[in-house]
């Protein structure tokens, strides 16, 4: 399965040299959970004997061979466009067996759509603009190339398979573009169920005594960048509607200052404490009582995994993919985005500390078996059929 189009078959006889391929993904951020995926794809294809390279600007570690991608540009518009070409020439120099991008990429034969559909994005956006606005927002340039290269990437010949992190995901390109069912595979992101667990209340208890936050007063935790996306005016709006509730809000933001503000206004300034990004997240999770993602647009959030598994109840939209594994009322609770009022009904589950509780355990159970290891077996199953024959196996059948 070669960028050029060939395919050795099994009986054909090879080198024992092994199979070569390359991962392209533009950058790295130690927090960022694309990454994190990123590396247990590397991992995986390394135990399985094959040679692995990574094409990006800039990469903090790895263990596959780096091979620096980084064209100057100017725009948005030529940061991407310039960082694809650069990136399938050097797979083409370099004659990959195969590749494999993170990136929207045309030509690729495997994609991680880790950013889910960039047209479900803008319509998630748009849905409470004005018409004007909408029309800026949709017919801007950059948002165009997005809209064309997502289009000639899904659709073009060489395009064996599309790995989703949910079902949303995989229905959403199902319905926008002319590809081939079977060449969607769902494979959800795996959880450290070890480091994410219930069983580290006692040390929350502890953490929340180091923010400063009363163990008597019900605590919710929203996690991530982006912070419009991901609803946090929304859940500011929505606080000052529940009494005693505070708000831990972990991550970075380059407009925080703005929702410090926002806060402020509403009168909740007190309530709301911004953590900041936090390599002890399992900590941060344990102190908490509930999480909250609102989100306009998420394919599934690697954050929501870990509050399952941290065993809190999980409030977010019909449009993030962790709402497909919710049964409202059960392990938390699914709510329009945007809407202040029904985020306001969700957030005063936790006036009943027992029915949170109960939400909890129930959450803790729905991603028992949703382990790094699982992914990384489902994964392995998804490389072996795509390369269906190790070097070793050539070896033997030649």
């Amino acid at each position: 399965m070669s960028i050029h189009g060939n395919v050795p078959s099994c009986s054909t006889t090879l080198s024992d040299q092994a199979m070569r391929i390359a991962l392209i993904r533009q950058r790295f951020r130690f927090d960022g959970g694309g990454e994190r995926i990123v590396s247990a794809m590397l991992d995986v294809l390394a135990s399985q004997g094959r040679d692995v390279s990574l094409i990006a600007r800039d990469w903090q570690s790895s263990s596959a061979r780096m091979i620096p991608c980084n064209p100057g540009y100017w725009t948005r518009i030529q940061r991407e466009a310039r960082f694809a070409s650069k990136a399938m020439e050097i797979a083409r120099e370099q004659e990959f067996d195969l590749v494999q991008s993170h990136e929207r990429i045309p030509g690729c034969q495997v994609y991680r759509a880790g950013d889910g559909v960039h047209r479900c994005w803008l319509q998630a956006r748009s849905a409470s603009y004005p018409v004007w606005k909408t029309r800026l927002l949709v017919g801007s340039r950059y948002h165009q190339y997005v809209l064309r290269t997502e289009r000639a990437m899904f659709e073009h010949p060489h395009l064996k398979t599309v790995i989703c992190n949910s079902r949303m995901v995989a229905r959403q390109i199902r319905a926008n573009f002319r590809i081939a069912p079977e060449k969607i595979r769902v494979i959800y992101n795996g959880v450290d169920t070890r480091k994410y667990s219930p069983r580290n209340r006692s040390a929350g208890a502890v953490q929340r005594e180091q923010l400063g936050i009363s163990s008597k007063v019900p605590l919710a935790i929203f996690v991530g960048s982006g912070w419009e996306r991901k609803g946090l005016s929304t859940t500011l709006r929505a606080l000052t509607e529940v009494d005693g509730m505070e708000l831990l809000v972990v991550g970075r933001d380059k407009a925080q200052h703005a929702f410090e503000k926002l806060a402020a206004s509403l009168g909740i300034r007190q309530r709301v404490h911004f953590a900041g990004v936090c390599s002890e997240m399992a900590l941060l999770y344990a102190a908490a009582d509930l999480f909250v993602l609102p989100t306009l647009y998420d394919p599934f959030p690697n954050a929501c995994m870990e509050a399952f598994a941290s065993g809190l109840p999980v409030i977010t939209t019909a449009q993030c993919g962790a709402a497909e594994l919710i049964q409202p009322g059960i392990q938390g609770n699914v709510v329009e985005a945007g809407n202040v009022s029904q985020l306001t009904a969700a957030l005063r589950i936790v006036n009943s500390r027992d029915r949170c509780e109960q939400m909890g355990q129930a959450a803790t159970q729905v991603v028992q078996n949703m382990t790094h290891e699982n992914m990384q077996r489902e994964l392995a199953s998804l490389y072996q059929d795509l390369l269906p024959a190790t070097p070793l196996q050539w070896k033997a059948a030649g």
